[in-house]
């Protein structure tokens, strides 16, 4: 039998069985306690489980539940002051989906910087700005966050704290754990810990191997050209559901759309037809590896332009990419072809490399600096300009990084090779630059401005670089 690890929990002292679990288990899976999140177990590298011993920031994903004996921890359901933190993030903008927020509430509470964490939505400015005093209507915030993130978004205080619903924290604490296999299935036992290890899993890794560009420019008089490799939406969620038998699985579209990298998930068939082979509730978990590997990216293209805009596109076969490239850009002709690697989906704004070669007109323009980031948006009617200007400055991060650092390595046979967070090329919180939002009141319904803003932002750095023909241009 397991010996009992006693420890204080948020003022209570509490028993675990060590059964090798790491604290995050523990704390999730063990005692309930679901405010701390899950974006990379073990790896340690995206802060979304911080919480703290005596007082001190841990990631607890990589410390071994044994280390906390006799020690007190608090998890962000302890924190006294959580409401206020909660306040002043809806206040600013500085929480969208919710889920790397309450590691960053633990570690900017304690004192402690934005470095050890990633959040993928809102470009790091707003977490950390002041607020400002206004009367919003949050029914009309969500509206627009919905606009933004193609998915149903709440933006209330419960956000912040980390309880937007999603998929893992509601599954029972009894419910049987289902991690990938590695072959194609899955592997399951009573806890995570003996799940994976029935699965045999193995630790991600960084690689020394260089990022590859799989297709070639089409030969041409091109007065410019663009090759890009895969990218890794990183979202920090990753794919999970959890279904009783007969019962209906949850979503992992809990509270954002994942930059669109979860709508073909598996996980929620997966969940169903296990729980009803197995007779009993059962958790389908994703790792930060497994999302890797088998999640969608954003597709790898290669093209040339003429001077009018016309020209050639060849990108890897993704269901309707050749549809949404004409939509932008009826100039420009495209093939599909097939290429190895992971799998490609339609990711946030999948036309804007058209859009950019092409020069096609957008709903933002872009100024880009060393240091500063000027947008212009104008997309109807901006229902809330703090909900709206947080997707703005998310998307300029995500543009910046697209363009200068973000891709993964994939050998020539498909093989992904770079599978931690750190390995994404996503530009850290020192590195990211002041980004002021405009915002055009305009008369008309609603629709969505961050893609565009991204779009705009992209071409505006890559012009800036003088038109390098590869991205990312810094790695």
């Amino acid at each position: 039998m397991a010996p009992l690890v006693r420890f204080e929990l948020d003022g209570r002292t509490v028993e675990v069985p060590d059964d090798g679990a790491s604290l995050l288990e523990a704390l999730r899976d063990r005692l309930g306690e679901r405010s701390p999140k899950d974006g990379c177990s073990p790896q340690g590298q995206c802060g979304c489980c911080t919480v703290w011993v005596d007082g001190q920031p841990r990631v607890a994903c990589v410390t071994p539940l044994r280390r906390v004996a006799g020690r007190r921890v608090t998890t962000l359901t302890g924190l006294p002051d959580r409401g206020v933190w909660a306040d002043r993030l809806v206040a600013t903008g500085g929480s969208q989906c919710g889920f790397c927020t309450p590691g960053i509430i633990m570690r900017l509470a304690a004192g402690g910087s934005l470095a050890a964490h990633l959040c993928r939505c809102t470009g790091w400015q707003t977490i950390t700005e002041e607020p400002v005093a206004c009367t919003r209507d949050l029914e009309a915030a969500a509206r627009r966050a919905a606009i933004e993130g193609a998915a149903r978004q709440r933006v209330g205080v419960e956000v912040p704290l980390g309880a937007g619903g999603f998929a893992d924290d509601s599954a029972p604490l009894d419910a049987l754990v289902a991690v990938p296999d590695g072959r194609g299935g899955y592997a399951v036992g009573e806890t995570l810990t003996e799940a994976r290890a029935r699965a045999g899993k193995i630790q991600g890794r960084r690689t020394t191997r260089e990022l590859h560009h799989p297709i070639e420019v089409p030969a041409g008089e091109w007065v410019r050209t663009l090759r890009t490799t895969w990218v890794e939406p990183a979202y920090l969620e990753t794919d999970a559901s959890w279904c009783e038998p007969g019962g209906e699985p949850a979503s992992p579209l809990a509270n954002g759309g994942a930059f669109g990298g979860k709508e073909g998930s598996p996980v929620m068939a997966d969940a169903r037809r296990l729980a009803d082979e197995l007779g009993r509730a059962v958790r389908v978990l994703w790792s930060r590896e497994d999302a890797v590997r088998l999640g969608p990216k954003r597709p790898p293209l290669a093209a040339g332009v003429r001077a009018d805009g016309t020209g050639e596109v060849v990108v890897a076969r993704t269901a309707g990419i050749v549809e949404a490239i004409r939509s932008v850009a009826p100039g420009l002709e495209v093939t599909e072809v097939d290429v190895p690697g992971p799998p490609t989906a339609l990711l946030r704004a999948p036309w804007a490399e058209a859009a950019i070669l092409a020069g096609s007109p957008l709903r933002a323009a872009a100024v880009v600096s060393e240091d500063r980031v000027h947008v212009r948006v104008e997309c109807g009617d901006p229902l809330d300009e703090i909900v709206l200007r947080s997707y703005c400055i998310g998307a300029t991060h995500m543009a910046l990084g697209w363009v200068r650092s973000e891709g993964i390595a994939v050998d020539p046979d498909g093989e992904v090779h770079d599978l931690t967070i750190r390995s994404f090329g996503i530009i850290r919180p020192a590195e990211m630059p002041h980004v002021e939002v405009e915002i055009v009141d305009a008369d008309g319904p609603p629709v969505n401005g961050s893609d565009h803003v991204f779009a705009a932002v992209a071409g505006a750095e890559w012009a800036r670089l003088g038109h390098p023909p590869s991205w990312p241009v810094q790695r």
